[in-house]
Formats: structure tokens, C-alpha cells, sequence
């Protein structure tokens, strides 16, 4: 097994690979002055965007949560990576060859845990591999009824290639004899969800299926989807990947590689109910359209939607006279059946998880994107979506269709069903609107739906229970409310609302950001120039990585990572966060000289305690008792009182 990777080439890969094109595969991002961009963080959920990334450093913090660090810290975090897996994944992407230490010499250079290297790139490196074994057999003698069944489809050839369909031999171990040919080991095989152990030993998982490769955002595949081509086999119509370290299926979106961009350019997602589905959305082009694999559209799911969106409305988002909302819009399709009309009442448990307008786009003859597409043509499939009806009209809707309105009996249980789905709504002002939309439709007075609305609020079901049970309240402070929330054993962010700490923090944020526009004299002040004692221990880690004279010549994210390395575990969050945190000057022309600014203030400060503190001494001594002593406290005075009037002159 090969040792902990070089220093020198963990340095590169932060080097090279860049922060703002990494997150951005995950969070959308937009810029947030000079050299900052911000976004929905992805480790808690946040209306108001207080995700920043500075690419300039190398660093990202969110003033939400806490969470913070470099490119590498990143990836672990949002792919449950460890760190030799997340430096060997960016390597790979951009281009640094990886040397190892002999882990016996004990030559260990970068820090997290030791790991067995490569282990995730392995797995990874296996369904690549796999993905293009399969897509092989798709053209063989062998996959007439993988084709045939594309084909009755209206899918081409050209589509299976772009969707990089293919298909899985009815051999036992077909494809674990070709992958063990290329190297991988059984372990590796079991550990990807690609083979399987039974009574008979390791088989292929899946064997005589059509297959779809499922990608995360980043394009890489992580699993299969496979459909049932022959009666004789036993399995169920639809057989995923198992639950690996690579996929989870409670995360998965199919077609989001595809799709990633589209959506956040047209804020819409649409959110359909299969693998063909997906690909008739998109050659139809609606090229928005993703699909869950083999589990209900979830709050993990949700959030994935929300970060692509950029979702940063605070309610449920702001109607426009197109349709079109501020957060952009969620669109569901489903099967015009039962089933799909209780696949969207499960929607609408989760629709208020993210702020976004929610919408339901539901075929009257209950004909599914793909067999809409096949039977009618693509503009059809478009059509269907551009129809859609917000989710809750259509809950609404759907739970009065069981009930004879033309009966008294029949609009008074009507109207008690549907209030508690009305008393659901969380915007105040939507909620109100839906109460007087109920009253129509029903066909009884305003008030008194009102009445019954207020009463189911007031008793809540429970569903609404569980949610009040598990809600917790928010806390999203942006960096323009001047405080920081910084969890784990790290020290306190001091009080935002001190000047003094205001203005030293200030000052770190420039000196970690624009080293080379800090006057060299910021190097000359001592160790007690900062009052604040979270300030004053990020200044001494500056200090021990040699000042600004080092920070102008290493630059970008060297610097700040020599400077976290120098602050410990205790203080290094800090050292983040101001790394990342926005300057109030946003013009690249005064940067230079709003530096110097802040950097003289700080020193004014410091000089000014220095003048307190030497006063109490010559007022404290005795010029009678010890005449040299009060002859040295007061020349010491009278030295630094120059040193003030000097520095504020040179402004």
C-alpha cells in the first residue's frame, strides 16, 4: 500500500485547482464584490445566501454555520471524501501527478487522517470502466431486445449515446471477468455495488438489463439504473445500485450532470418520474429535467434543487405575471393515475422545504413524458410543461374531487379536508389568497372558510407535528451584520458591536487578502497591537508565517495556508473565515489605499493604548522618590505621543 502523499504535490493541487469552479459544481455562485462570490450554503439550510468563496485565497466560510477551509476540506465535506481521497480526486481533474511517501520512513507531510490512498478514485475509476463495457454491448449480437426496446420508444441510436445507455450481459460475471481483467480486485468489485455475493458466490448485479449510467454534478458515474428485459428474469422491473460510499440514493438525481446548467440559468428544475422519462424531457427540450432513482423526491433532493437554483427567497417566492417566480420554479410531473396523484400529495410534504414556487404538470390522459413524446411529438411534452398548476392549487384540487359539492354533507366534509392542506401554507399572504380561492371552488362563504382554516391551524395534523417537532430555528448572520458564528473548539468571535474588534478584524480580513497592498510597517507592531484576544492570536500566527513581507511574496492561497498552519486547530477557523469575508471596498482601483487605511488605524489604536498605559505609569510614580525612573516613563511617553502624531501627519 502506498504512504501519505508529498507535501509539495498537495500544494499543487490547491494551486490548481480552482475553488470557484469546484463549489460552483455544487452551489451556484454569484459574485459578491472584488475577488468574492457567495452563495446557498450546502451544510445547512439558509433562505439568505452567507456562503462565500474567495477564489483569490483559495478559501471558502460560511458566516451561517461555521464551516470553512480550503478546495480540498470542500470536496471531503460535500463528498464525505477523506483527505487522501479528495486530494486524489483533484489531481485527477486537474492534472498533478501524485507521489507517495513511504509511510515506513514516517516522511508524512500533509495533514487529516492516514487513509487507504485512492480508494474512491478506484471505485469511481470501476463504473467508468463499467459504464463503457456496457455501453459496448448494447450494439452486440446479444442486446436485440435492449435495442428493440429503445427503438419502440422513438429512441435512436444517437440517444442512447448521449444518455450513454448500454447493456448488462445475461452472463454470470461478465462484466467482473472484464473489470478483474483490468485490474480491480474482488473487494473493490463488492464495495462498488457492481457484483454481488450470494449462495453461489460474487455474479454480476446486474445481468440481461437495459442499463443507465447515473452521474453525480460532476459528470462521474456512481451507479446504475437497469430495466427488466426478459420474462425469465426473477429480479423486480427496475434494479439499482445498492447503497455504496459513492451512491446514495436519497441524493441522487438522474440527469443532473445533464441538466446542472440549464437550471441554473432558467431557474426551473423539472422534476419527472423515469430514466426515459428524462431523456424525452430533454430531446424534447426541456432540458431542465431530472429524475429521482428508485425512492420519492426528498428533503435531500430538495436541496440539491435549491443549491442549483440559487435559491435566496425568503417565503415561497414571488409570483410574476408570466408565471415564472424571484426562486426560481420546481415543476413535478406525474402520471395522470392515482399513483401519480399521490406522488404529488407527497410532494407537497416536502414542496415547503425550499422557497421556490412549486408547480405540478399533470398529462389529463395520464400519459407520461416519454409515451407523450412517442404518441404526440416533443412539442406535447413541452406544452405539458408550460401547463402546469402550482402544487398547491393542484392539492387543493385533488382532495375536493372526492367529495359531492353539490351536497351540503358533500362541501362541509369538502371543506374540512381541505382547510388543514390550506392551514399548511406558511406565506401568510398565499394562505389567505388559497382561503378565498377554497370558498369558490366550493361554493360557500369566505368567512367561514377562514373559520375552518384558523381551526385546523390551531390543530395541527400530524404531519405538521412532525415538522414543528423537528424545526429548528434559523440563524443566517451575513459578514454585513460584522459577526461570525464559529463552531467547535475554536475561540469566541469577539462582540461585532466593540469598534476596536470591528476595526482589527478589519484589518486581519486586508492583511490575509491583499498582502502586498500592507505597508510593510504593519510587521513592526508588536504582539500586544491587538486589544482582542481572538484578533490578537490571529496577528501572532501572521506573525509566526513571517508577516506580510512572506504573505506579498507567496501570494493568493499560500499565504493563507501558511498562516492557518501557524494558527492551530484553535484558532485556525478564524483564520478562514477572515480570509473569506467580504471587503467593504469593492473598487480593484482603491483597494491599495483603503488598505493602508485600515492597517494605520489599527496601528493608532494601538499607539493610543500605548499612551494610556505609559500615562498611568508616570502618574503612578513619584518624581521626588525616583527621579530617573519618572525621568524614563515620561521620555518613553513623550517618544510614543510622537510616534502617533507621526503616523496620523503621514495620512
Amino acid at each position: 500500500m502506498a504512504g501519505l502523499i508529498k507535501r509539495d504535490d498537495v500544494d499543487a493541487v490547491r494551486d490548481r485547482a480552482r475553488i470557484d469552479e469546484i463549489v460552483g459544481q455544487h452551489v451556484t455562485l454569484k459574485n459578491a464584490g472584488v475577488g468574492s462570490m457567495k452563495g446557498l450554503c450546502p451544510f445547512h439550510d439558509e433562505r439568505t445566501p452567507s456562503f462565500h468563496v474567495r477564489p483569490g485565497v483559495g478559501r471558502w466560510h460560511c458566516f451561517g454555520c461555521g464551516e470553512g477551509g480550503d478546495v480540498i476540506s470542500f470536496v471531503q465535506k460535500i463528498d464525505g471524501m477523506g483527505f487522501t481521497d479528495a486530494v486524489e480526486y483533484l489531481a485527477d481533474k486537474v492534472g498533478v501527478e501524485l507521489h507517495y511517501e513511504d509511510s515506513r520512513t514516517g516522511a508524512a507531510a500533509q495533514r487529516g487522517p492516514r487513509e487507504e490512498p485512492g480508494r474512491r478514485q478506484r471505485l469511481l475509476e470501476a463504473h467508468r470502466v463499467a459504464a463503457q463495457f456496457y455501453a459496448e454491448q448494447l450494439f452486440a449480437p446479444g442486446a436485440q431486445a435492449a435495442r428493440a426496446f429503445l427503438a419502440e420508444r422513438s429512441f435512436e441510436r444517437a440517444d442512447a449515446e448521449t444518455f450513454g445507455l448500454g447493456f448488462a450481459p445475461t452472463g454470470w460475471d461478465a462484466l467482473m471477468r472484464h473489470l478483474q481483467s483490468r485490474g480491480f480486485t474482488q473487494a473493490e468489485l463488492v464495495a462498488s455495488g457492481l457484483v454481488s455475493q450470494g449462495q453461489r458466490g460474487i455474479y454480476d448485479r446486474f445481468r440481461g438489463r437495459l442499463v443507465w449510467p447515473i452521474r453525480d454534478v460532476t459528470g462521474a458515474v456512481i451507479g446504475f439504473g437497469a430495466r427488466k428485459l426478459f420474462d425469465d428474469d426473477p429480479g423486480p422491473k427496475y434494479l439499482n445500485t445498492p447503497e455504496t460510499t459513492l451512491y446514495k440514493k436519497a441524493q441522487v438525481l438522474y440527469g443532473i450532470d445533464l441538466a446542472k446548467r440549464a437550471i441554473a440559468q432558467n431557474k426551473r428544475v423539472v422534476i419527472v418520474e423515469g430514466y426515459t422519462d428524462v431523456m424525452a424531457a430533454h430531446l424534447s427540450g426541456v432540458d431542465t429535467a431530472v429524475a429521482t432513482c428508485g425512492t420519492a423526491f426528498g428533503a435531500d433532493h430538495a436541496k440539491v434543487v435549491r443549491r442549483l437554483l440559487g435559491d435566496t427567497t425568503a417565503g415561497g417566492g414571488l409570483q410574476l405575471a408570466s408565471g415564472a417566480s424571484l426562486g426560481g420554479e420546481i415543476i413535478f410531473t406525474f402520471d395522470g393515475d392515482a399513483a401519480g396523484q399521490k406522488a404529488a400529495m407527497r410532494a407537497f410534504g416536502e414542496d415547503q422545504r425550499f422557497h421556490a414556487q412549486t408547480f405540478v404538470a399533470v398529462e389529463p390522459t395520464g400519459l407520461d413524458p416519454c409515451d407523450l413524446r412517442m404518441q404526440r411529438g416533443p412539442d406535447a411534452v413541452r406544452t405539458l410543461v408550460d401547463k402546469r398548476v402550482p402544487l398547491f392549487e393542484f392539492v387543493i384540487r385533488t382532495t375536493l374531487d372526492g367529495f359531492d359539492l353539490d351536497t351540503v354533507e358533500g362541501r362541509v366534509n369538502a371543506l374540512r379536508a381541505a382547510a388543514p392542506v390550506v392551514a399548511g401554507i406558511r406565506d401568510r399572504s398565499m394562505q389567505l389568497g388559497y382561503a378565498r380561492l377554497l370558498a369558490r371552488w366550493i361554493g360557500i362563504d369566505t368567512d367561514e372558510v377562514r373559520r375552518e382554516v384558523s381551526r385546523a391551524h390551531s390543530t395541527p395534523g400530524p404531519a405538521r407535528r412532525r415538522e414543528e417537532r423537528t424545526a429548528r430555528p434559523e440563524r443566517a448572520l451575513g459578514p454585513a451584520d460584522g459577526e461570525s458564528v464559529v463552531s467547535g473548539p475554536v475561540l469566541s468571535a469577539p462582540d461585532p458591536a466593540d469598534p476596536v474588534a470591528r476595526i482589527e478584524r478589519l484589518a486581519l480580513v486586508v492583511v490575509l487578502q491583499y498582502p502586498q497592498h500592507v505597508p510593510v510597517t504593519f510587521d513592526d507592531l508588536g504582539p500586544d497591537a491587538f486589544a482582542t484576544p481572538a484578533w490578537r492570536a490571529v496577528h501572532a500566527a501572521i506573525r509566526a508565517a513571517g508577516g506580510v513581507r512572506t504573505g506579498a511574496g507567496l501570494g493568493g492561497n499560500r499565504w493563507v495556508e501558511t498562516v492557518v498552519e501557524e494558527a492551530g486547530d484553535a484558532v485556525s477557523p478564524l483564520v478562514t473565515e477572515l480570509a473569506v469575508a467580504p471587503v467593504p471596498e469593492d473598487r480593484e482601483s482603491a483597494i491599495a489605499a483603503f488598505v493602508a487605511d485600515v492597517v494605520r488605524k489599527v496601528a493608532d489604536l494601538g499607539l493610543t493604548r500605548r499612551i494610556a498605559d505609559a500615562k498611568s505609569r508616570v502618574q503612578r510614580l513619584d518624581a521626588t522618590a525616583d527621579p530617573d525612573a519618572y525621568r524614563a516613563a515620561f521620555e518613553e511617553l513623550v517618544a510614543i505621543e510622537k510616534e502617533r502624531r507621526e503616523l496620523r501627519e503621514s495620512v
